[in-house]
């Protein structure tokens, strides 16, 4: 007697991302039981880049006086790209920190910067387009890729964990849309230097001419404050026009919990206007809404 297979009470699919990305749980929960055993102040969990530091009095002191004492509306819906106070205090800080003309128009407030990475995903990729990964890479990439109907392409790094140009330029095709850049690197700590970003630009620039559409760096920055022994973390914006840049306030405050950060478009990218206002509206349509 024939027996029907079992029906899977999930998506094949999902089931399979889940069997793929296990072993990131298996060791939160090694870490976990380890603690248990030999003691928190003994082990030095690295699973997940949870910060173990408290946020700095100043974010503790500003926090209480806004709970004591709450603006009418603190609580309700905000537009969909965040409160343009917030945007408007992102875009001083870029400005100061790049030199570029930034405004309010160029930032969107995320839920963090995964948030931030799957907002632009959404709003850059057509099924079938293909994003490059420089490998090492954060192991969720090819899920938020996979997300919005994208084809990961995985590009080696040289022997010191940085961009290759050669490397780069032989994974583009004609459906090449976006290259993910993550520095300070997870998980390798490496810094993109600025000689290897500028190689990086022109790659892209000769992609860009080659196949006669736009190619976005889109780079992600979390840990961009947390270099030590003067080590400095060149600005991207400087390199490329097509860039987004994703970040957060998770890693160098430990607010990894509020979920809070942004994207910023570069304000001299050609498709400024329509990349914002896509990205506003794939904030709303993934379920985001508007940033906490």
């Amino acid at each position: 007697m024939q027996t029907r297979p079992t029906p899977s009470a999930i998506a094949q699919k999902v089931r399979h991302a889940m069997e793929q990305g296990s072993w990131i749980r298996r060791m939160f929960e090694e870490g976990a039981r380890l603690k248990a055993l030999h003691g928190p102040d003994k082990v030095f969990d690295l699973s997940l880049g949870n910060p173990i530091l408290e946020p700095p009095e100043a974010f503790q002191r500003l926090f209480r006086e806004v709970a004591q004492s709450p603006p009418p509306g603190l609580h309700r819906y905000m537009p969909n790209a965040g409160l343009p106070e917030t945007r408007s205090a992102v875009a001083d800080y870029l400005r100061r920190k790049t030199g570029l003309p930034f405004t309010a128009g160029d930032v969107v407030m995320t839920c963090g910067a995964g948030g931030a990475v799957n907002v632009a995903l959404k709003a850059l990729l057509d099924p079938g387009d293909e994003v490059l990964l420089l490998a090492p890479f954060f192991p969720e990439y090819p899920f938020y890729v996979d997300n919005h109907g994208g084809v990961v392409r995985i590009v080696p790094t040289d022997a010191s964990f940085q961009p290759d140009p050669e490397q780069i330029e032989g994974a583009l095709t004609p459906r090449t849309r976006v290259l993910i850049l993550n520095s300070p690197n997870n998980p390798t700590g490496v810094v993109y230097t600025a000689h290897a970003l500028r190689q990086v630009a022109g790659v892209l620039h000769r992609g860009e001419a080659r196949f006669g559409r736009p190619i976005y760096l889109l780079s992600d920055e979390p840990y961009s404050k947390l270099v030590y022994d003067g080590v400095q973390v060149p600005d991207v914006f400087a390199f490329y026009p097509r860039t987004i840049v994703a970040t957060s306030f998770s890693k160098d405050l430990s607010l990894a919990g509020e979920r809070i950060g942004y994207l910023a478009v570069h304000p001299h990218c050609p498709d400024k206007a329509e990349v914002v206002d896509a990205c506003i509206f794939a904030n709303r349509i993934l379920g985001f809404v508007n940033a906490p």
